[in-house]
């Protein structure tokens, strides 16, 4: 038995005005939905992708009026029951929105996005609620257990804009954060490179590394203490003697950034299952933190039609807010 559909005919594809100036690979990873991003990348070096009847590579930006070919593509069960049945709708708490964009307040324990294990995530669920919807496409990314501001663009062009800034570091995002211990008030810049690695299990993690590894990606970590956080009743005693509320600027997005800067400067994030103090995050979930206390707060930017300067916020949801009764 097939484990495949039949093979669908051969695609030609216009690229139209907001598309122009994309990455081949991103522009066709927005169109070909439901394609893995793997077999995406084999089409492009086989040259079996043609733009304007020649080669392209995956990283070429496409300009409006090209015509690409598409080979027939085969969907496997798989792709083919994930399109039979589509994420749930699901709308999320809406901080702003206009004809461009939205930015909305996603809840800790909601990837942005299928994948990985996830059969669906934020975006998945936001184009089902909203059928009528040109364009929903991630502008960036947060980690599932992180809640807060999350971008959302409604048009190629404003997704395009909104990308540039965060890849020219143009933006300002902080966070709120609850860390172990008293953090010291002139430690105001963590500057150590990140290197990405995997556990056994093909897990994904990151620690810190010297400045000399050829893998190290640059990351810069900005931390202004917010106040002093009393250790709760009912943490053994000589445990912790209390903890930090920071607000955490990153001038750099690297994968697990914070959380890894703070574990590493001796001050781990309150409930982080990957990098913090495992057997204080057991007591905490006793007292009731069932989460990573880490919240994208507030996000500065310039609006991707208008330019003006704007400034987003998205207040700490209640589980976190009763963590946080700063005593200075």
């Amino acid at each position: 038995m097939s484990s495949a559909s039949p093979p669908a005919a051969v695609r030609q594809i216009t690229v139209d005005e907001e598309s122009a100036g994309q990455r081949l690979d991103n522009f066709l990873i927005r169109e070909l939905k439901g394609v893995p991003k793997t077999h995406i990348y084999r089409i492009i070096r086989s040259g079996e992708v043609r733009r304007n009847r020649g080669r392209v590579g995956a990283d070429d930006r496409v300009a409006a009026g090209d015509v690409l070919r598409i080979p027939p593509i085969r969907l496997s069960e798989r792709a083919q029951d994930k399109a039979a049945n589509p994420a749930p709708p699901r709308e999320f708490p809406v901080v702003f929105e206009d004809d461009a964009f939205m930015a909305i307040d996603k809840p800790a324990g909601v990837a942005v996005h299928g994948g990985s294990g996830v059969s669906f995530g934020v975006i998945e669920q936001m184009r089902q609620a909203r059928p009528q919807a040109r364009l929903l496409e991630l502008v960036h990314r947060l980690d599932r257990e992180t809640s807060g501001l999350l971008l959302i663009a409604k048009k190629k062009s404003a997704l395009k804009a909104l990308q540039d800034q965060f890849r020219e570091r143009e933006t300002g995002k902080t966070y709120l954060t609850l860390v172990k211990g008293a953090w010291p008030a002139n430690l105001k810049v963590l500057d150590r490179p990140l290197h990405k690695y995997l556990l056994p299990d093909g897990e994904r993690r990151v620690r810190v590394t010297g400045k000399d590894d050829p893998d190290g990606m640059h990351s810069v970590t900005l931390v202004r203490v917010v106040g002093r956080v009393a250790a709760p009743a009912g943490l053994p005693a000589g445990q912790v003697e209390g903890f930090s509320l920071l607000a955490v600027t990153i001038k750099t997005g690297r994968t697990h950034q914070i959380r890894v800067h703070l574990s590493s400067a001796g001050y781990p994030i309150a409930g982080d299952d990957k990098y913090g103090d495992f057997e204080l995050n057991r007591q905490l979930t006793r007292l009731g933190l069932k989460r990573m206390f880490l919240h994208a707060w507030r996000l500065r930017l310039a609006h991707p039609v208008t330019g003006n300067p704007m400034e987003l916020q998205a207040e700490l949801p209640a589980e976190l807010q009763v963590w946080a009764r700063t005593i200075q």
